[in-house]
């Protein structure tokens, strides 16, 4: 089975890393019609793997794979939990995840962690990560029991 959230980032190259290494503007992504890019939390942009410029191919090799990673902003929007989570290290679930910083951005591993803990999310559920306390269940949903009192509710 494939869980849908994870895998946003995996055939995207971070847009910061590719300009700082490539020595050109900020802007330039917009102006290479043939390399579509992602924009997450009007923060982070993006660039297709793959689809650079000729001349500026030669870069890929030397660029962070982010497959199954999402920066830490974007993962806690998405799962619906402070993102302090994936910040300090004295948040109990802190070290469950794996990390990766690129050019001053912390990525969070969530596609990892999914199988690790044998999540499943399908296209278009909703995803709640916090303490069993403050979770909902409704009948629509799957209940994932986590460590430390931390659980996630998937919402079909």
């Amino acid at each position: 089975m494939i869980s849908y959230l994870p895998n946003t980032l995996n055939s995207f190259w971070l847009w910061r890393e590719v300009s700082l290494k490539l020595g050109v503007s900020n802007p330039a992504y917009k102006y290479w019609k043939d390399t579509p890019n992602l924009k997450l939390n009007n923060k982070y942009v993006f660039v297709q793997k793959s689809t650079l410029p000729q001349k500026h191919e030669h870069i890929e090799p030397f660029l962070t794979d982010l497959s199954g990673h999402l920066p830490i902003k974007y993962a806690s929007d998405k799962l619906h939990v402070n993102e302090r989570i994936f910040s300090y290290d004295k948040m109990k679930l802190h070290k469950e995840f794996e990390y990766k910083f690129v050019e001053d951005v912390k990525f969070v591993n969530i596609r990892k962690f999914f199988k690790e803990n044998g999540i499943y999310v399908k296209k278009d559920s909703i995803i709640h990560l916090g303490k069993m306390k403050d979770l909902e269940f409704s009948a629509n949903c799957t209940f994932y029991n986590l460590k430390n009192n931390y659980a996630i509710v998937v919402y079909e």
